[in-house]
């Protein structure tokens, strides 16, 4: 039980973790600050966790990884859509 709670706990603490980034990226139209290359890594990184999850049969690492690759992608969909790159 314990174990379940570190669990849910860590997933709630790292799948929000980057609300905060794609909420001051809406905000300020601007993704200057925000590393592309970043956003790239951790999303690769979480849908392999989402393997992991379904070949442990893991319903915490399985949804928290969604999100925050749904996070991620989001984040991702912002930063070109406000780079001065793409403009």
């Amino acid at each position: 039980m314990i174990w379940q709670l570190i669990g849910i706990t860590a997933a709630s603490l790292t799948t929000f973790a980057f609300v905060p980034q794609v909420i001051k990226i809406y905000k300020t139209k601007s993704a200057k600050d925000i590393s592309i290359i970043t956003l790239i890594q951790l999303s690769i990184g979480t849908s392999l966790w989402i393997v992991y999850g379904l070949y442990r049969k893991d319903a915490i690492l399985i949804m928290a990884n969604i999100i925050t690759f749904t996070i991620l992608l989001i984040a991702l969909f912002l930063s070109r859509r406000y780079s001065k790159l793409y403009k």
